[in-house]
């Protein structure tokens, strides 16, 4: 009577074949979060200007519409954590410092909950379910300096008109100034450090608001 088996040298050849696909699974296993705080703040930036592309936010017979804009700002809790927010101040009242109420804010397409947190209060709880827990930078990633340079030297935000062109400090403050305050005409650097001190950046280009991750120009 004939039974089928796997021959020594099947098996061998089965095992070192898993073997390799072990090998190429296993840097998939390992968090990369470096890699995700990079994503998380590209796709948070490309939201920003996708809600100003199908929310016209102009409104050229006030002189502070400029505080109507979307945009996203990168702001510090007590304990010098950083997090970011992504709002329009729409009834123009509460912008002089590039930030916006609560119910003005955007909400987190995936949770419902609002892009959103008062600047300088304690985040250490990461929003206690109140907020989208993505905005927490240093909490989730490590995330303890954030720099700007280029086209938007010094500014906190980065805001976007209904063209999507990305404007810096819009004044918000002194909304009587001339309709394109703000406009950026260069690449603008934002520059994150992580808590081990490596850096990554991310671009954003003038006129088409384009933004992509520095060195993943396809990202």
């Amino acid at each position: 009577m004939k039974r089928s088996a796997f021959t020594m040298l099947e098996m061998v050849f089965v095992i070192v074949v898993l073997g390799i696909l072990a090998s190429m699974a296993m840097p998939r296993f390992e968090r990369d979060i470096q890699q995700e705080a990079q994503d998380n703040i590209l796709s948070a930036i490309r939201y920003t200007q996708h809600l100003a592309l199908i929310d016209d936010k102009q409104k050229f017979d006030n002189k502070k519409w400029q505080r109507r804009f979307w945009r996203i700002v990168f702001s510090t809790c007590t304990g010098d954590d950083k997090f970011y927010m992504i709002g329009s101040d729409d009834d123009m009242t509460g912008s002089d410092n590039a930030f916006f109420e609560k119910d003005e804010s955007a909400l987190d397409p995936q949770t419902g909950k609002p892009i959103f947190w008062t600047n300088g209060t304690d985040c250490s709880d990461g929003g206690d379910n109140n907020s989208s827990n993505d905005i927490f930078l240093s909490k989730k990633y490590g995330i303890k300096d954030i720099s700007s340079s280029g086209g938007c030297d010094g500014a906190t935000h980065i805001a976007f008109d209904h063209l999507g062109r990305p404007f810096h400090g819009a004044d918000f403050s002194n909304a009587d100034t001339a309709d394109s305050a703000g406009y950026m005409s260069q690449e603008c650097t934002f520059t994150f450090t992580l808590s081990d001190d490596s850096t990554f950046s991310i671009k954003v280009l003038p006129e088409t608001g384009y933004s992509y991750i520095e060195g993943q120009e396809n990202s």
